[in-house]
C-alpha cells in the first residue's frame, strides 16, 4: 500500500485483495478501481485538491506495482531526506514551520547520497551537531505543487538519528523555521497541533516499531 498526501488528504494505492469492506462505508471516502487510464488518477488528484466532500481516495488494481508505476509517470519526483533525531534523553527534535509542526528534512542534492543529504539537512535546519544515523524508518510521499502538466511529488527518506548535542538549537530562518525544540515523541503526537499528517505517520510508525 502506498499513501500519498494531497492537500493533507491521502490517496491510497493498493491491490485488489487488500481493499477492506469497512472502507466502502466510511464517510468522505471513495473506493475506486483503477481502469488502466492515467487520466483517472489525475481526476481523483484534482478531486482531493478541490472537493470538501472527499477526505480520502482509495484506488485499487490487481497489480499494485503497475498502479504505482502509472501514478509516478505523472509526477516530477523530488527526493528529500530527513531525520527522527533523538538526544541522550530520548527526546525527539522537532521544528515549527509555516504554521505546522514538522521534522527537519530537505531536498537531496544531485549526486548526493540519501543518508548524507538527510544528515546535512538536519544540521542546517536546526544547528544540531554530532549526529549519526542508526537506521532507516521508511518513506513518505506528498504532492507539494499543483501546477503544469506534471505534479511535483516529494519522496522523503526518513532515518533514525542520534546525537549527544546539548547546545542551543538554531532554527534556519531562511527556510521559514520559527522554532526547533526537543520533545517527548508520544506527547508530540498527542499535544502538538497542527502536525503535517505524513509527519504524524512516520513518527507513529517509529513508535509502534519500538513497542
Amino acid at each position: 500500500m502506498y499513501k500519498i498526501y494531497i492537500n493533507e488528504k491521502p490517496l491510497i494505492l493498493t491491490d485488489t485483495l487488500s481493499v477492506k469492506d469497512s472502507w466502502h462505508s466510511q464517510k468522505k471516502t471513495l473506493v475506486v478501481q483503477y481502469l488502466n487510464k492515467t487520466k483517472q488518477i489525475l481526476q481523483y488528484i484534482d478531486m482531493l485538491y478541490k472537493s470538501s466532500k472527499i477526505d480520502q481516495v482509495i484506488m485499487y488494481h490487481p497489480d499494485r506495482k503497475k498502479l504505482k508505476k502509472d501514478f509516478l509517470s505523472l509526477m516530477n519526483i523530488v527526493e528529500a531526506g530527513g531525520g527522527l533525531v533523538f538526544n541522550a534523553k530520548n527526546q525527539l527534535l522537532v521544528i515549527y514551520r509555516r504554521g505546522s509542526w514538522d521534522l527537519p528534512k530537505g531536498k537531496i542534492e544531485m549526486n548526493e547520497h540519501k543518508r548524507l543529504g538527510a544528515l546535512r539537512e538536519v544540521m542546517e535546519e536546526t544547528g544540531v551537531d554530532n549526529v549519526s544515523i542508526d537506521d532507516k524508518v521508511g518513506k513518505t510521499y506528498h504532492i507539494f505543487n499543483h501546477k503544469g502538466n506534471k505534479r511535483s511529488l516529494k519522496l522523503t527518506h526518513w532515518y533514525v538519528m542520534t546525537t549527544d548535542f546539548d547546545d542551543q538549537l538554531i532554527p534556519q530562518l531562511e527556510e521559514d523555521i520559527e522554532a526547533a525544540k526537543w520533545v517527548n515523541p508520544v506527547k508530540f503526537l498527542k499535544e502538538y497541533n497542527p502536525i503535517y499528517k505524513n509527519i504524524s505517520d512516520i513518527v507513529t510508525k517509529y513508535i509502534e516499531g519500538c513497542n
